[in-house]
């Protein structure tokens, strides 16, 4: 379920809190009358970041960030493309000798099992159409029909038998990219607000 770390007023939350949903996504920041308001930042389990000033639950100015600093732009953005094909560790650290080309952003590339394509922030499986963590413990989502063959075609795909989460890949169920992805990964901001607007309802109605 949801839990809240924070101060109440009049049964609704109050100030600077933290509030986590039942998929791993937190929110730490400022509320009011139990909405986000204020200054505040939605965390993901990859540790990418939406930072956002709130109105009355809805964000009016934010931006994304990787959990590696990197911003995500939603116009024109140039990363990893033909004029500069570069991950952004190899931007602030330089390119690797021969030998050494990274498959990934990460130096070390996160296992994953064989069959399924590394998404960035968790591993796609074809077998179950979702995007898990790299732990095998949480589903992050799935991804549109459009983006199934581009995945396919582009990102790191495993070939090695590992399990991971005790579940093997094989069985179609979750034992366990160069891409860096949004679908499964970036803010579902309305939905998650209804979860905290739901979640107050049902605290303000035990009370009267």
């Amino acid at each position: 379920g949801t839990t809240y770390d924070g101060p109440l007023k009049n049964e609704w939350f109050e100030g600077d809190g933290t509030f986590e949903f039942p998929n791993g996504v937190v929110y730490i920041g400022q509320f009011r009358k139990g909405e986000f308001h204020g200054q505040g930042a939605l965390v993901y389990p990859n540790g990418g970041r939406y930072k956002a000033t709130w109105e009355r639950g809805f964000a009016v100015e934010g931006k994304y960030l990787f959990n590696d600093d990197l911003l995500y732009k939603d116009k024109n953005w140039q990363y990893v493309s033909q004029g500069d094909r570069r991950f952004y560790t190899e931007v602030l650290e330089g390119l690797q000798p021969a030998g050494k080309t990274l498959l990934t952003n990460e130096k070390e590339p996160p296992p994953i099992p064989k069959g399924t394509y590394d998404y960035g922030s968790g591993y796609y499986d074809p077998a179950t159409e979702q995007v898990m963590s790299y732990d095998g413990k949480r589903e992050l989502g799935f991804v549109p029909e459009v983006e199934e063959q581009w995945i396919k075609e582009h990102c790191r795909k495993g070939f090695e038998d590992i399990n991971i989460g005790a579940v093997s890949a094989s069985s179609g169920e979750p034992s366990s990219s160069p891409k860096r992805q949004q679908s499964a990964d970036t803010p579902k901001v309305e939905a998650e607000q209804e979860s905290v607007q739901e979640e107050q309802s049902e605290e303000s109605s035990d009370t009267q």
